[in-house]
């Protein structure tokens, strides 16, 4: 009677190691299923380098204030004052991503504000564009802007970017929305972070680079990608 104790025992405890071994060989291809997914997840590139092509500006006047030159989009000459904000968006509309570039803002801000940005999941609306700005310039590094909607949603953390950071020289920007969370990363440090809680924001609209009216500035933007996920 002892025997066939023993022998139940063991039995059962085959039986829960057969069970953890099949849990162990299942979480491992459904990791590996996750990492091939991902990792067929490609950058696209969003500005050829050559032409303005899949972009245009909310204003269709301002449509010649954008141009290419050495493989950078630009906007201002620095010495002619930006009359107004001015806005060169994607044709096509962005939900959950990751987008990367490299820019450069430069001018001497005696002559006015000298301001910049990266709107995301934006709408034209009434010839505005309405939503979230990851903003560039003095006093403005690193914030969360609500353009035409809300303001400032959150202010950027400088204490460890100021030590990275080239005001007047090129820079990375990492722009993460997925779902309702939002990150910003300026050289690789993160600034801030936003949890959006109104449901009646869309989550999804374009992309657009963004120079401030004001001062005799210059934008410059290049490498942009995308991926979406």
């Amino acid at each position: 009677m002892k025997s066939k104790c023993i022998f139940a025992v063991k039995r059962r405890n085959l039986f829960r190691l057969f069970l953890s071994l099949q849990m162990i060989v299942w979480i491992l291809l459904y990791s590996a299923g996750l990492s091939a997914q991902e990792s067929s997840v490609k950058a696209v590139s969003l500005f050829d380098g050559k032409t303005l092509t899949g972009w245009k500006t909310v204003d269709p006047a301002h449509q010649q204030l954008w141009y290419v030159k050495d493989s950078v989009m630009m906007c201002g000459d620095g010495i002619n004052k930006i009359p107004s904000n001015t806005y060169l968006h994607t044709e096509k509309e962005y939900g959950d991503f990751e987008f990367r570039c490299l820019f450069r803002l430069s001018g001497d801000e005696k002559t006015g504000m000298i301001n910049s940005g990266i709107q995301y999941r934006s709408k034209i609306i009434n010839g505005e564009i309405v939503g979230y700005q990851a903003d560039i310039g003095n006093g403005y590094w690193g914030d969360i802007y609500d353009e035409h909607r809300r303001g400032k949603l959150v202010g950027g953390d400088l204490s460890i970017l100021r030590r990275l950071l080239k005001p007047d020289g090129w820079n990375s920007y990492i722009i993460r929305v997925k779902g309702n969370n939002h990150e910003l990363y300026i050289n690789g440090v993160k600034t801030c972070e936003y949890t959006e809680k109104d449901p009646k924001i869309p989550s999804k609209g374009v992309i657009a680079v963004q120079i401030h009216s004001g001062g005799a500035g210059i934008v410059e933007f290049r490498d942009l990608t995308i991926t979406e996920w």
